[in-house]
């Protein structure tokens, strides 16, 4: 069996007891959750090191975190990147709603030994990090949220998601059997072109953005995500994108840990408007607009948001 062959078997799931996690690979394990789904995970960083869970976005994967290895290992950061339902290794939750996110991330802890630690969510991954800040307070240090989105019913942002003159992706977003439709169609472009696919993203990609998306390490990570993100039928990422136009299950005005929220103000993907909603509603939310930046602004400063979810 070529090392190919073999490298690729490691990666596809394997059953395992519950509670167990996998070691295999570190951008490739899988725990078995109590109630029989399995939640797949990557691990980057300094294995040693303070443990911070990272929230990748939407629709994406494990595999997106993966440049955030070598600025976290260069700070002594553990990096925990889990896979959301029906994305990556983990298998689907019809039904579920972001609220149940916490518990999914408070086995993977207490599977890993980890009592207390920081969570982050980028983009789409920002819902769940504010409700792991909502759900679970007494394992949280801090939170925080790098461009991400706010609910659909904040005052003013019911349409934030949806843009003028992009009628059809419009149209999609609004009737959930076409969007899945779309996503089980779009899985067969995602796993076997997705360097062509992430070629059309980029092409509209606002300006701001694409010098950062031209970078070859961060054009690698974001294929890698996105590939990843339809390993299955394609119905996660609907999921996915059907939870974020919908209002949330539980109230930002209930989160009682300590937020740190950045949002670029040229962010044309997540309208700043967002940000300040989140801003303004989460108590204790220490925020930072960036003039001049874009969606797309993690990647030009993954060690300085790792460090203060630590410091």
């Amino acid at each position: 069996m070529t090392a190919q062959r073999q490298d690729a078997r490691d990666r596809e799931p394997r059953p395992c007891p519950p509670g167990a996690a996998r070691e295999r690979s570190s951008e490739a394990r899988t725990l078995r959750l109590r109630d029989g789904r399995d939640l797949g995970y990557a691990e980057y960083g300094d294995a040693a090191g303070a443990p911070v869970f990272v929230f990748h976005g939407s629709p994406g994967s494990r595999l997106q975190v993966g440049a955030a290895h070598g600025p976290a290992q260069a700070r002594g950061i553990r990096i925990i990147a889990p896979d959301r339902p029906g994305l990556g290794l983990s298998t689907r939750q019809p039904g579920r709603e972001i609220a149940d996110w916490p518990g999914d991330v408070r086995e993977l802890a207490d599977a890993l030994g980890i009592a207390r630690f920081a969570v982050i969510g980028i983009s789409g991954g920002g819902p769940y990090a504010a409700a792991c800040a909502w759900g679970l307070p007494e394992r949280i240090t801090r939170a925080g949220i790098i461009s991400g989105v706010a609910p659909a019913d904040g005052p003013g942002l019911g349409g934030g998601l949806r843009r003028p003159g992009r009628l059809v992706f419009n149209r999609v977003l609004e009737t959930p059997w076409l969007l899945r439709s779309v996503m089980a169609v779009g899985r067969i472009k995602a796993r076997r072109f997705p360097e062509r696919l992430f070629e059309q993203v980029r092409a509209l990609t606002p300006a701001v953005d694409l010098p950062i998306l031209r970078r070859p390490e961060v054009a690698a990570c974001l294929t890698a995500g996105l590939r990843e993100a339809f390993r299955g039928s394609g119905q996660g990422a609907a999921d996915e994108l059907l939870l974020l136009t919908r209002p949330w299950t539980f109230r930002l005005e209930d989160i009682r840990v300590p937020v740190r929220l950045w949002h670029g103000e040229a962010d044309a993907v997540v309208p700043v408007a967002m940000g300040r909603h989140l801003a303004q509603a989460i108590p204790h939310c220490r925020a930072e607009f960036i003039p001049g930046a874009g969606h797309y602004l993690v990647f030009d400063r993954i060690g300085p948001f790792l460090e203060a979810m630590v410091e």
